[in-house]
């Protein structure tokens, strides 16, 4: 007796001869930007390029009449995504019980081993999902934690991972510690520190922020996965806003478990993620969704969600070779540079701080957050929605607040002059209606 997945395997091989491939050649137009780079010019001259930055521009549909500094959240796919998940959702409404079954969903294959690569991990440990909090939930909520035994996060960890945490606290009474540290982060072995005196001889896991999406601080995972490991504690990394953001490789991190979202910085279709689990501890984890005990040690126990389009997943890869023709490392230098141009405007300003040490790029890069003081953050953000069409977030945390400001490859820099001359009129006191109430 064949799975579904088994038995639709082995149709797909029938008919693979006779599938046209659902390949746009959308990219060209990127490639034949990156074959114009000067070889002698590293990320940090090309991110000063505009010829170069413009075709990279052009790849995008978007709607300029807003100035979307909200890319932190979702951020729109290329063209040429775009293209593709709708070309897969068309090709799938032919007939999907046989379409999207038997051609398109054993596809997923090749999309989990071009995301093992950017990882630099085995493909078998690596499990798609719809979003980073799906893939950290699976891991949570998968847990063998009993009651009394203690899980290390911080006050900064994204909310919906939070609320995770006290689920369990009421319903298996584990035990929650949330650490705090300084913001700015000025010194990253505070974090370190932090975590440290917290754990216990109950302590089972630690969940960290690869990318602190309130404030965009880098926090140093790999000092944390190490001092957890020698207490044989496991490490849940949350890397929502750092997957494709910048370079790195899981083992740069060292965690057992990693989870992002695909639809943020990768440009892949909204409903997208990934979770990695190492490998050896595939098994001690359930998957959020029941699978039979065959599946115990394979990491597509976790994709067990029931029927779903195969759309979305397989249009991941067309994302993964746009970011592959860019490199990840001069994406990362072109996003310092945007942020660079506004911050080194708003800097002289006294009354305006940076929720993140500016003057360290390795702890920030495509996402920062900026606090004018005496302003309302809330105020300040609909003022340059309603006057500018500057989309930003506003943060109020217990701890600090600002507003989230996230540009992306696709930013002009007179879109980013425009928030810069913005932000500079209400530094100076020039729009009195976003003040606080004295």
């Amino acid at each position: 007796m064949y799975s579904r997945r088994q038995f639709l395997s082995k149709i797909a091989l029938g008919g693979t001869a006779t599938f046209l491939a659902l390949k746009s050649d959308a990219l060209a137009r990127v490639k034949e930007a990156v074959k114009t780079i000067d070889p002698g010019h590293g990320p940090d001259a090309l991110a000063k390029d505009e010829r170069f930055w413009s075709r990279i521009q052009s790849a995008f549909q978007l709607d300029r009449t807003i100035i979307n500094f909200n890319n932190g959240g979702v951020s729109p796919s290329p063209r040429t995504v775009h293209n593709t998940l709708k070309r897969y959702l068309d090709y799938s409404n032919q007939n999907p019980a046989y379409n999207m079954w038997a051609h398109l969903e054993p596809n997923i294959e090749t999309v989990r081993e071009k995301l093992a690569k950017q990882l630099a991990c085995d493909k078998e440990e690596v499990a798609i999902t719809r979003n980073a909090s799906e893939a950290l939930e699976i891991v949570q909520l998968g847990l063998n934690l009993q009651p009394g035994d203690e899980v290390i996060t911080t006050t900064q960890a994204y909310p919906r991972m939070l609320t995770t945490w006290e689920q369990m606290v009421r319903r298996n009474k584990i035990i929650l510690k949330k650490v705090s540290f300084s913001v700015p982060l000025m010194e990253p072995n505070h974090y370190v520190k932090s975590i440290k005196k917290a754990i216990t001889r109950k302590t089972k896991a630690i969940m960290v922020m690869h990318v602190i999406n309130f404030t965009g601080q880098i926090v140093p995972v790999r000092k944390i996965s190490s001092l957890a490991h020698s207490h044989g504690i496991p490490v849940i990394c949350d890397g929502a806003h750092s997957f494709s953001h910048f370079p790195f490789t899981i083992n740069d991190l060292g965690c057992d478990f990693f989870g992002t979202s695909l639809h943020k910085w990768t440009y892949a279709p909204v409903g997208t993620g990934l979770l990695y689990v190492k490998k050896e501890r595939i098994k001690e984890v359930w998957p959020l969704m029941a699978a039979p005990a065959k599946m115990d040690g394979d990491i597509r126990k976790f994709e067990e969600i029931g029927t779903h389009p195969a759309a979305n997943h397989n249009a991941i890869a067309e994302a993964l070779a746009f970011n592959e023709i860019i490199g990840i490392d001069r994406k990362a230098a072109r996003l310092r540079y945007l942020h660079q141009r506004w911050i080194n405007k708003l800097r002289k300003y006294d009354n305006v701080k940076f929720m993140t040490n500016i003057d360290d790029p390795s702890q920030w890069c495509g996402l920062i957050n900026v606090y004018i003081e005496g302003v309302d953050v809330e105020k300040l953000t609909s003022y340059l929605m309603e006057k500018h069409r500057i989309l930003v977030i506003p943060i109020l945390h217990d701890e600090f607040k600002g507003i989230r400001v996230t540009p992306n490859v696709y930013t002009l820099l007179s879109e980013v002059d425009l928030f810069a001359e913005a932000m500079e009129k209400v530094a100076k006191g020039e729009v009195p209606g976003v003040m606080e109430k004295s």
